[in-house]
């Protein structure tokens, strides 16, 4: 009876409220017989008391039983409580005529006594015996009946019995007999009813285990299941061959989502973990670790060029189209693969493993290099603690700071604005590019600081050379998606372009196509509304890298687009490059955007552009980045330099500008 839990004693309610109403009609067919008994004897009036209590007591059950919900886990405690109370007032109703009997002052009488309590105490073992706070509870006032009858023997002298009382004795017997066998035959019932119980709750706990294991849209393991199923793959790893762990994460998901509605994206889903399941097989495991990233692991890999081939054939299987609603849809796949050779036998450092070679493979943005495999050889020490210091005490100490590099005008020459770059200068390794840099800024989570750190260096340069009479034009500051997709970020941004009324306007935020595959995309595009609607210009970066539609061209607003520096460098090599930046500049003509090319390195470049009808562009022809004491020469002095006798333009020579 110790240790029972709620549950528990819900579970026990629910089997005997079973048992009672199985044996109603048992129990009144024995209290009649007793009522019989008992006028026979002369006890008229305990008999009536005795039939009114039973009567009593077999209704209250009735109605109480009627309100047991089917799921016994529901039953409330109030009315469990009830109950068990009501049989136990019922089992001192029927254990009180065993008193009565053994009263009666002869030796049948005291018998029929003994085998009316017995009777009681062979239905409640038999009946409650896997029930135990019942079985215990209604067997102590048996107990208790016993031993009075005990001590009423000792008391009472009895006589002989006559013929009749003896013959109601052994009707006692064999009704008592009968019982015993029914009771036995019907503990079958019982079980029954228990297993059923017992079954139903297995079942229930089966499946809470499931849930709590698998991913609930395509059923595959989640990231704890996989965790511990590779711990067993590892654990049971035999011979020279590796175990290999491959992430998934799918290209070109969201805007399925974004166009086709996300039940089409679960469809897809659904199918793609279908197709994993296939190559699996009964060697491999699968999960979805969330959104659109999967994993796999495999055991038995016998080379690094097995792991690329199966690699390759998922990223084959992925790709291939997926129909619905008689559509057509595609997805990519980056694929990123750890072996225990490189990766160690650890399950965190082999996942590590495969999810930075997976965030390679997505970077590269080539389907020749879909997937990627881990070597600690091609990937960077990890960014520590001690890194995450070192730069923000680089931010404070300004030792990270803005360069500018100039956007010009084709037809003038004149300087239109900058971009802002960062350069850190280190105080033992000189100065830094931001691939230096940037990609631990990106690990160790401070895009957020960088990005306040910048902008507020811009806009106090800004300030310095406007209050020198200076016109620097607009400014590009680039805008990680962090700082636009979270509150924080924007009210950060928000707040310190409102200290620098003076100059905000001349603040061009310079955003990705990135943005547009981010899970938070509603929050971004709200945020570049809030932006646009405050005054500052928007600029589409490295547009024609990524995976943009048009229907995301039109829902987001920016003023700027800038033509990606691979396209310029084909420019008279590659026909496909000047179809590309023709549409390029068409299409930004019709959205009425302004268009710049980046990375203009050659006069050939230029006039190239020119020709298609390009305006503006910013590369090292023009200059590179210079920190703000260089910028300012640059705009006292003009750069602009126009051949006296033709009128044609000519540049500086890039050794007039640091080429730092």
């Amino acid at each position: 009876m110790f240790g029972l839990t709620i549950d528990k004693l819900r579970y026990q309610t629910s089997i005997v409220v079973h048992i009672e109403a199985r044996d109603r009609l048992k129990r009144i067919a024995s209290a009649l017989m007793l009522v019989a008994l008992l006028q026979f004897l002369g006890q008229i009036t305990f008999s009536h008391w005795f039939l009114g209590l039973v009567a009593a007591a077999e209704c209250a059950s009735y109605l109480m039983y009627r309100k047991i919900p089917s799921n016994f886990r529901k039953i409330p405690i109030p009315l469990m409580s009830a109950i068990w109370l009501l049989n136990l007032a019922s089992t001192v109703v029927y254990v009180s005529p065993a008193l009565v009997l053994a009263s009666t002052p002869t030796t049948a009488m005291l018998l029929a006594g003994y085998l009316w309590i017995f009777g009681i105490f062979v239905h409640t073992t038999n009946n409650f015996a896997t029930l135990p706070l019942y079985n215990w509870t209604l067997m102590v006032p048996t107990f208790l009946t016993s031993f009075a009858i005990f001590w009423l023997a000792s008391q009472i002298d009895y006589g002989p019995a006559g013929r009749e009382e003896w013959l109601i004795t052994t009707a006692f017997m064999v009704v008592y007999c009968f019982n015993t066998i029914e009771t036995l035959h019907k503990q079958k019932d019982t079980r029954r009813a228990l297993n059923a119980a017992r079954d139903e709750a297995n079942t229930r706990l089966r499946a809470l285990e499931h849930i709590s294991r698998h991913d609930p849209l395509t059923g595959l393991l989640n990231r704890n299941a996989f965790d511990e199923a590779l711990e067993e793959m590892l654990a049971a790893r035999r011979g020279r061959t590796d175990v290999a762990v491959f992430i998934i994460d799918l290209d070109g998901f969201k805007p399925i989502n974004d166009t086709y509605s996300h039940d089409a994206g679960d469809q897809v889903l659904r199918t793609i973990a279908e197709r994993l399941l296939a190559l699996a097989g009964q060697t491999g495991i699968i999960a979805r670790l969330g959104g659109d990233e999967f994993a796999m692991a495999f055991r038995s890999i016998n080379s690094e060029p097995a792991a690329r081939r199966l690699a390759e054939y998922v990223s084959f299987e992925i790709q291939k189209p997926i129909i619905v609603d008689d559509k057509h849809l595609t997805v990519g796949a980056s694929v990123g693969i750890g072996l225990t050779r490189h990766a160690g036998h650890r399950v965190d450092s082999l996942c590590k493993a495969a999810d930075q070679a997976m965030y390679r493979a997505k970077s590269l943005r080539d389907n020749a290099h879909s997937a990627v495999l881990f070597r600690p050889e091609d990937f960077q020490k990890r960014a520590s603690l001690e890194d995450r210091k070192v730069l923000i005490a680089s931010m404070a100490a300004r030792e990270i700071k803005p360069y500018y590099q100039p956007k010009v005008c084709f037809e003038t020459g004149a300087i239109i604005g900058f971009e802002a770059l960062a350069r850190w200068d280190h105080p033992m390794r000189g100065l830094l590019t931001p691939d230096n840099f940037l990609p631990q800024i990106d690990e160790l989570g401070l895009q957020g600081d960088f990005l306040q750190h910048m902008a507020r260096a811009v806009l106090n340069d800004l300030d310095d050379m406007v209050g020198e009479g200076l016109s620097p034009g607009q400014v590009s500051i680039n805008v990680p998606e962090v700082a636009l997709a979270t509150r924080s970020g924007r009210e950060g941004l928000d707040s310190l372009l409102a200290r620098h009324s003076r100059v905000r306007h001349l603040v061009t935020l310079e955003i990705t196509e990135d943005v547009f595959f981010a899970r938070s995309g509603d929050a971004i595009r709200a945020a570049i509304s809030h932006f646009r609607a405050a005054g500052q210009r928007v600029s589409l970066d490295d547009f024609g890298t990524g995976f943009a539609s048009f229907q995301h061209l039109r829902e987001l607003e920016f003023d700027e687009l800038k033509i990606d520096t691979s396209f310029v460098r084909d420019l008279g090599r590659d026909p496909k490059a000047e179809v590309l930046v023709r549409g390029f500049l068409s299409m930004a003509s019709g959205l009425g955007v302004t268009t710049i090319a980046e990375g203009v390195e050659t006069e050939a470049q230029m006039n190239h552009l020119r020709q298609l009808g390009c305006r503006y562009g910013q590369g090292f022809l023009f200059g590179r980045a210079q920190p703000l004491a260089e910028t300012k020469l640059r705009l006292h002095a003009d750069w602009r330099l126009i051949e006296p006798r033709t009128g044609t333009l000519t540049w500086p020579p890039l050794t007039k500008v640091s080429a730092t």
